[in-house]
């Protein structure tokens, strides 16, 4: 069964491109969602296995919000407040909540760690 994880915008996704196997598939919101939005990624999402890695602010809390409602089983992932969103967000610390989220069967773990 495909992967989705979605993400606020394009920087967030080729941050986690890197730290992530091809099966996994990453989708972006591109900040704010409206009705068309939400239902593109409804249909790109189907019945697949979802999880939400938002930026720790208010934009992304109230876009997790929105995708919470239409997503109600997907798994969440957080970053911590302070960073800079999920793109400025350290590898090994996205790669704690990857796994944390079960999700380590696809991880690319770096060559030479930063920790």
């Amino acid at each position: 069964m495909p992967i989705h994880v979605i993400v606020e915008g394009k920087n967030d996704r080729s941050k986690l491109k890197r730290l992530v196997g091809p099966e996994i598939n990453i989708l972006c919101t591109f900040g704010t969602l409206n009705s068309l939005k939400l239902e593109t990624l409804r249909k790109q999402v189907g019945y697949d296995e979802v999880f939400l890695f938002m930026d720790n602010d208010s934009s992304g809390k109230k876009i997790r919000g929105v995708l919470r409602d239409a997503f109600p089983d997907a798994v969440q992932m957080y970053t911590r407040r302070g960073y800079a969103g999920v793109e400025g967000t350290p590898d090994e610390y996205i790669i704690a909540q990857l796994e944390k989220a079960g999700l380590e069967t696809y991880i690319q773990y770096p060559e030479h760690p930063s920790y």
